[in-house]
């Protein structure tokens, strides 16, 4: 399949570490289906810019230092969901742990990576609408992307 929609995309979450950065360190985790997401946002590596200008010749850029992204989904609010408890928990821990996350698209393709939660505001809009939570998941590793099966 070379496209496909979002529809079917799962994130799950693990407060252990991988043994190695890589597919089989995240695999051999176990994680929680973070249930009721709607949307998971735009997420993944970006580069800084780094530019010098001579005097004499064209600009020069390079890539500098990589930021990883972040996740920023809209989930509705499901107390009894383990993965959203789990989520909060991550939020709420004051300490620099990281938590190890896992999307995993319709295809099976899966995106693997390690991070801090810096929050997980809820909002209340109105009487026809959905408790939700819009948690600030910034991606702390290089994440680990990994092919669909064939």
């Amino acid at each position: 399949m070379t496209s496909q929609t979002a529809a079917g995309t799962t994130l799950a979450i693990s407060a252990a570490a991988p043994a190695t950065q890589d597919k089989a360190g995240y695999a051999a985790l176990s994680y929680l289906v973070i249930g009721q997401v709607e949307k998971l946002g735009t997420f993944g590596t970006s580069f800084a810019k780094v530019e010098f200008q001579p005097m004499k010749g064209g600009k020069q850029k390079y890539k500098g230092s990589p930021d990883y992204g972040a996740v920023s989904p809209t989930i509705a609010l499901d107390s009894a969901d383990a993965g959203q408890t789990l989520l909060q928990t991550s939020g709420d821990d004051e300490s620099q742990k990281l938590y190890s996350f896992a999307v995993t698209y319709q295809d099976g393709a899966m995106r693997y990576f390690q991070g801090r939660t810096f929050g997980m505001p809820e909002t209340a809009d109105g009487a026809d609408t959905m408790l939700t939570a819009a948690p600030a998941i910034e991606i702390c590793t290089k994440p680990v992307k990994v092919p669909a099966p064939a």
